[in-house]
Parts: structure tokens; C-alpha cells; sequence
């Protein structure tokens, strides 16, 4: 079980590892979110949001969004509608809930976790 620690505005810590930016966790590995290409619906938003345009984890039965310190990450309703096709339970919460539900049921759980706003 992964050990999510110390998250606070601007970066968390994942198995005694720093992230300062949204980091995505699948199947266990952790890595980068490469949100470059949701940036073109950044101005429909106010935020880069997340949209299907991403490498989402899908391989799970369980995907959390941690939308933020305040939970202000937008989701596009295309992720929500993907998830509903895929049969996949989407939990979108405040990054610190998010790191809570992780801690307490990571099995066939992936995440991305938005660590601003």
C-alpha cells in the first residue's frame, strides 16, 4: 500500500517522495500529469481542466479526482461520461479526501491528484 503524506497547497509526498505538481497514480506507479492536452478548454474554465483529452488511468474500478486544496479542479463532463461507459466508479473530491479514501481502500483504485487550487 502506497503511503500519501504532507499534502499541502502546491505539493504532496508519495512514499517518502516530493511531488510539487498533479501527479497521476496508476496501478500502483506514480507519474506526472500531462495536462497539455486539456490547455485548449483552459478559457472555457478559468483552469486548465481535466478532460478526456489526457492519458487518464482507466484500468480500475475505482478512479479518485482530487480536485484541488479547494476542490476547484473542473472535470469535464466527457470524463464523467467515459467513466459511465466504462463501468468505472468516479469519486471526485478535495485532493485531501481523495488522499483519505486512498488510505483507507487503494485496492483497484486509481487516482489523479490535483495538488493547487
Amino acid at each position: 500500500m502506497m503511503r500519501i503524506e504532507n499534502f499541502s497547497f502546491g505539493s504532496i509526498e508519495i512514499d517518502g517522495r516530493t511531488y510539487a505538481y498533479d501527479v497521476v497514480i496508476d496501478r500502483g506507479k506514480v507519474r506526472k500529469r500531462r495536462k497539455g492536452a486539456s490547455k485548449r478548454h483552459r478559457d472555457s474554465f478559468g483552469h486548465t481542466p481535466l478532460s478526456g483529452d489526457e492519458q487518464i488511468p482507466w484500468s480500475c474500478r475505482r478512479l479518485v479526482i482530487g480536485t484541488g486544496a479547494a476542490g476547484a479542479l473542473p472535470v469535464m463532463e466527457a470524463v464523467e461520461a467515459e467513466a459511465q461507459r466504462r463501468d468505472v466508479e468516479l469519486v471526485m473530491v478535495p485532493t485531501k479526501r481523495a488522499i483519505d479514501l486512498l488510505a483507507s481502500d487503494s485496492c483497484a483504485t486509481n487516482a489523479i491528484l490535483h495538488v493547487t487550487c
